[in-house]
Formats: structure tokens, sequence, C-alpha cells
């Protein structure tokens, strides 16, 4: 999307140094990518960065407002619920689909939002390596509201370890060791010293957590949460001592509330020019007459499960849980990222952290997905390059 740099990229690309900088991450955390990352970087100009930023803002004055959890209290299903919830979101992330306005300039439509952690490690990583193969100016950078790499990781380590030594906190996950996004954890480990240890590793004695390393028992004082529930309703005869909803001692970085209350529920609650009108299925007196412009979305799910982006009035009609979809007016995402065979479509999500205390959210970097198919997605782009997750890089 910046002219320059992008001829500059294209022009030294080669399927070879491609695969020679897959075999550099493999090389560095051996066996831990199992996703597909693009071959190539986003180069977003100042132009759609700077609206990227406003439409963020937008929604950050939204879950600001007093009457936020009020709105949102129905979000969060009653055997779900977690206690000790924090005052504020800890992580928001927003997906923004790239679209051409009717005056022809570029701009996000917001697609996704989520009170939950992304790949923040992996995120301010990813950069150098591809900067260690390909040439990447000067001119473009990975974050927004810190300085750079080194700035960054001190920002998210005092973040998440607080006052606490390294191993009092816990990144929490579900059998950590086969999920995709691994490739994070490992990173979280090395660059913050934070441990990713399942759920049924952990201890309980009354309302203290605790976990084993090198053969000594240490409490938990911090946990850095990756777990949704959805996940664990996979495995309904997981026996755990601690479950999520238990009353223990430590404090949530990222409590589990805020994956329901900023998700998809949110969406009704926002208006803008960068974000489409979506509607509580139902709560409409009738459904808009260009149905086919609207995509249906469960309220409760994630990864895109459930979306639907064909269907009927009567397909509508014939739902007895209305209440848990939304109808979102579907966007066209203009395919902007020039390939060596054409150009490719993308989504750019924003990475913040609100540290307690702070009175404002700090937009720190981005992720970006390219994507050839019909939605952004791993199910959409089989068997397709130029596909993938990558990283935006904004212009300075």
């Amino acid at each position: 999307m910046i002219p320059e740099p992008r001829h500059t990229y294209n022009a030294a690309f080669t399927p070879a140094r491609y695969q020679e900088m897959l075999a550099d991450i493999d090389q560095q955390l051996p066996g831990q990518l199992d996703f597909r990352v693009a071959e190539t970087p986003v180069f977003i100009p100042a132009s759609l960065r700077d609206k990227l930023i406003a439409a963020g803002e937008s929604i950050v004055q939204v879950i600001g407002q007093p009457n936020f959890k009020e709105l949102t209290e129905a979000s969060i299903p009653s055997h779900q619920r977690v206690p000790n919830e924090d005052a504020r979101p800890e992580f928001l992330t927003f997906d923004f689909a790239v679209c051409r306005n009717a005056n022809g300039e570029l701009e996000p439509q917001l697609i996704e939002m989520q009170g939950f952690p992304s790949l923040y490690a992996f995120q301010s990583w990813l950069p150098g390596v591809f900067a260690r193969h390909f040439p990447i100016p000067d001119s473009v950078t990975p974050f927004i509201e810190v300085s750079d790499f080194d700035t960054y990781q001190a920002r998210m380590r005092d973040f998440i370890l607080g006052d606490q030594p390294a191993e009092n906190v816990i990144l929490l996950e579900l059998f950590p060791e086969k999920q995709k996004t691994r490739i994070d954890f490992a990173l979280t480990n090395k660059l913050w010293e934070i441990e990713a240890v399942c759920i049924t590793k952990i201890r309980k004695r009354g309302k203290q957590l605790l976990y084993e390393k090198d053969g000594r028992e240490i409490e938990i004082k911090r946990i850095y949460n990756r777990i949704i529930f959805d996940e664990l309703a996979r495995y309904p005869e997981l026996n755990t001592e601690f479950k999520l909803t238990d009353e223990v001692d430590v404090k949530w970085v990222g409590h589990p509330n805020w994956f329901f209350r900023i998700s998809k529920y949110t969406l009704p609650f926002l208006q803008g020019l960068f974000v489409p009108p979506s509607y509580f299925l139902h709560e409409l007196e009738e459904y808009p007459a260009d149905l086919e412009n609207y995509v249906l979305k469960p309220l409760f799910s994630f990864a895109g499960a459930g979306v639907r982006l064909h269907f009927t009035a009567a397909d509508l009609d014939a739902l007895t849980d209305k209440q848990h979809y939304l109808l979102q007016r579907k966007v066209n995402y203009e395919p902007v990222v020039q390939s060596p065979d054409g150009l490719v479509k993308c989504e750019i999500r924003l990475l913040y952290i609100w540290p307690e205390g702070e009175t404002h959210p700090q937009l720190l970097t981005g992720l970006s997905r390219l994507s050839r198919g019909e939605m952004i997605g791993v199910d959409f782009n089989k068997d397709k390059d130029w596909v993938g997750g990558t990283t935006p890089l904004f212009e300075r």
C-alpha cells in the first residue's frame, strides 16, 4: 500500500528466501510454528494508519463509558462468570478489514473485537525476522505508541509481571503444547520468563494456586490468561483441581469476563464511519430487506466458528435461539497487497494494553492477515500462497 517499499520488497522476494526465513524461525523456536506466516509484511500508509487509530479510539470511548458494564452484563453466561473482575479490560484487540470508500480512499471497517490477549510476544518479534531476510526501510515501524522493540519488551514485561517475580506469574492455557499459537507462548517465556502452564497441572489449596517447576511447588500470584471457556467445553470429562470460576487469591492479567463483554456482543453498541451496522437478531422487528448484504454471527463463538455468509429470512425464522445471534452488515475487502500474481485482501488487528490505574489504553502494535478466499481464515485459504498471518508496518 506504500508503493516504494512494496516494489523494493517484491523485487527482492524469492520463494527460496521465504523458505530461509521459515527455517530461521524453526531454528530459533524448533517445532513451535503451527500456522502459516505470509510471504510479506503489509506496508500501511500514514493516511490509513491515522484512520485505524481514530477508529480504535472511537471504540475505546464506548468501552470507557461509565455504563459499559451495565450494557454488557448479559454477555457473560451465568455458569461462566469469574469472580474478582477488574474495572477495565487489560487487553483490547480490534480487527479491521481494509476497504475502499466511495471517494476511492482506503479505510478500515470493524469486523471483530476482543477483550482478550492476542499474539503480543510473536507480533513484536516477527518484524525482526522479516528484516533479517528482506529489505525493510527505516521509514516504517511495527510499533505505534512505543518507540522500538526494546521499549515494547520492557513495557509488556512490567505490565504482565506487575510487582511479582517471574516465577510467580504464569500463562494459563489448556494443553499449551498442542495449541496452534504455542510459538507465542514460547516467546512469552523467552522474552518475559513466564511459563505456560496447563490448567490440568494447577494445584489448589483453599484459595491458593500452585504449580510445579524444577521439582518445587510455586505459588501463583498473577495469571496471564490465554484460556477460554469454549476450549474447556470441548473436554467435558476434564477433571481439574482449579476451575476458572473458583474464588482464588490471584490477580488476573486479562480477566476472563472481558472475553465476553468485549466481543461480537459489543458491536451493536458501536456506531461511526468505520463501524458497519450490527443488530441483535432477537431485537429486530423486521429483517433488513437486503439480507444478502449481511453476515450472521453467533454471539458466543470464536475463530469464525458458525459464521454464515449466505442465508435467507426463512433460515433466520427457523432459529430457536435468536438471542444468541448477530446480524452485521458485510464489508467489501479491497485487494490492496500486491503479490507476484495479483492483489490480496488484508485485515489489520490493533493490539492494546490497559494497565490497572491508567486512564487510557495504549496502542502498541498490530497483526495482519492476508487472504485470497471469501473470508479471512485458514479454511478459506488452503493451498494458497501470499496468505496467512503477518505484521503490519506503519509509515512513520
